[in-house]
């Protein structure tokens, strides 16, 4: 793992991958792929570096990277998720973690807090404590100023230039699934489909969104799901506003169909999989205004 300096621009915590030119109202995210572990995060930590990566979607950033031939970007965390989560309330956090009072506006009692998985999270994705001891509140205000306020603000910005050029968004929220449900999922043990496509219950993106998705994919041969167990994260939520032109959909894609879950390998198959999801970007660079505002 390599260590991360502290930041002082975005670029050093995250990456947007560009297209020559934006021609399609398509922004795509993988907040979970990132990989550089900060070496005083791993040093204060009771796991081996191998252990701290069970929660990272491995590769995904990768797997999606071929939406720039089809004109949109992506942006990718270049810091883990077992370190800062952007994919969280900026304060979903857990009081015992930390020696020093919360800020009075900490979300200490949502799901994700109870389960560990907070904004810093306490375990990692197979329930195994990170930390060998509190960490300072001041570190709080730290990693989220210099980690995930950066990600929301470059996600931000590319979402209004792509409604102030296109007239509407579309967010494509990227993440993935352990094969199996792991000790802090709601489907612990039971082998899982390919494809988990989270739309909110149909509150983040017009339902022909979803559709388009979910044919493309079925059409490539994976078994789709929607919402379960899945439903879509804080990204999701927050930047899925039909009313207001802006879309939102999450994606999560079976591990076991690229990637050697315990080593944290590509599998040959790989390429197959990042061929077949140029192929579900294809179609929904195919939507049109009329189709997705009607």
């Amino acid at each position: 793992m390599d260590s991360m300096p502290l930041a002082t621009d975005d670029s050093s915590v995250l990456t947007v991958l560009e297209p020559t030119e934006r021609t399609v109202p398509l922004v795509f995210s993988s907040p979970h792929s990132g990989r550089d572990y900060p070496a005083a995060f791993v040093a204060e930590s009771r796991l081996d570096p191998q252990s701290l990566r069970r929660s990272e979607d491995s590769f995904v950033d990768e797997l999606f990277a071929s939406v720039v031939n089809w004109g949109a970007p992506l942006l990718s965390a270049r810091f883990p998720r077992a370190y800062c989560d952007p994919n969280r309330e900026p304060y979903e956090l857990d009081p015992a973690m930390f020696s020093g009072q919360l800020p009075h506006y900490a979300n200490t009692r949502s799901p994700r807090v109870v389960a560990g998985l907070g904004t810093i999270a306490r375990v990692v994705a197979t329930g195994a404590e990170i930390y060998k001891g509190k960490l300072p509140v001041a570190e709080v205000e730290r990693r989220v100023g210099l980690y995930y306020r950066p990600y929301h603000r470059r996600l931000a910005a590319l979402l209004e230039e792509t409604r102030l050029r296109f007239g509407w968004s579309l967010l494509v929220d990227c993440h993935s699934m352990p094969s199996i449900g792991g000790p802090m999922d709601r489907d612990v043990g039971l082998s899982r489909v390919d494809v988990v496509l989270g739309d909110c219950y149909g509150a983040s993106c017009a339902p022909v969104i979803t559709e388009v998705v979910e044919d493309a994919f079925r059409q490539r041969g994976y078994r789709v799901v929607r919402n379960t167990p899945y439903a879509g994260g804080f990204t999701t939520r927050n930047y899925g506003q039909p009313r207001h032109h802006s879309h939102a959909l999450q994606i999560e894609i079976n591990r076991a169909l690229y990637m050697d879950e315990a080593q944290h390998s590509k599998l040959p198959s790989f390429s197959r999989l990042a061929a077949d999801l140029e192929g579900v970007v294809a179609a929904l660079a195919g939507l049109t205004t009329e189709q997705v505002l009607s």
